[in-house]
């Protein structure tokens, strides 16, 4: 049989090569690639047509989440597995709303990824132990309430300054901070949300009722 062929998508160099080390101790699987953003990682499955990706939720541009999403739908014999930092179920379900095929903390020991690598390749949803019995807690959607449960007070800062049609910069302007670090709590926003677009953002807003909740000081903390 042919090794298993692996992407892997994360901001991170030394996190990259990391990963590359661990999963190329196991003589069934060679990494085809790195991807630092997510439009580099669509293009490379694209080249490369990898068996399984493994992506970082949080990416410069398109989170994660999106990423999957665009995989899923444009290579569906590509197998996408989520290997993030945060062990929260609003992220675990938009994942698997997303169609990934798991769900891994960068925490997990490496014989234990190196198995839900190859368990992904052959098809099987693969989750952390530790995300198991986030399963059962309600989906993003149900998760946020009008007081903007499960969300810090900066991104819905960053919620509300968008739905008033802000541009990212004139954001960053406003709250005093990076149009980058605008950029990451996007990201964040969107994969807790199960949103891809300002747009879908604006009209999940609209439809749950949840303007005028972020009104806290200009220097409210990160």
């Amino acid at each position: 049989m042919r090794p298993l062929r692996v992407v892997i998508v994360d901001d991170h160099e030394v996190l990259r090569a990391g990963t590359r080390q661990i999963l190329e101790t196991a003589d069934d699987i060679v990494v085809v690639g790195e991807a630092d953003d997510g439009d580099s990682a669509i293009r490379m499955v694209k080249e490369s047509q990898p068996d399984v990706v493994l992506v970082d939720i949080r990416l410069p541009g398109d989170s994660g989440i999106e990423v999957a999403r665009q995989v899923c739908a444009t290579a569906p014999d590509t197998k996408v597995v989520i290997l993030s930092a945060y062990d929260d179920a609003s992220y675990l379900h938009a994942a698997l709303a997303a169609g990934a095929a798991g769900y891994l903390l960068k925490t997990m020991p490496r014989g234990e990824l190196i198995n839900a690598v190859r368990a992904a390749g052959l098809g099987t949803t693969v989750l952390d132990a530790s995300m198991t019995s986030q399963l059962s807690q309600p989906p993003s959607h149900s998760m946020v309430g009008a007081d903007g449960t499960t969300l810090t007070t900066r991104e819905r800062q960053v919620i509300e300054l968008v739905a008033e049609g802000l541009a990212n910069k004139a954001i960053a302007a406003r709250l005093g901070i990076s149009a980058r670090t605008i950029e990451g709590h996007l990201n964040h926003v969107f994969a807790k949300l199960g949103v891809s677009s300002r747009t879908e953002l604006v009209r999940f807003v609209l439809d749950n009722n949840l303007t005028d909740m972020a009104h806290v000081p200009r220097d409210a903390a990160d």
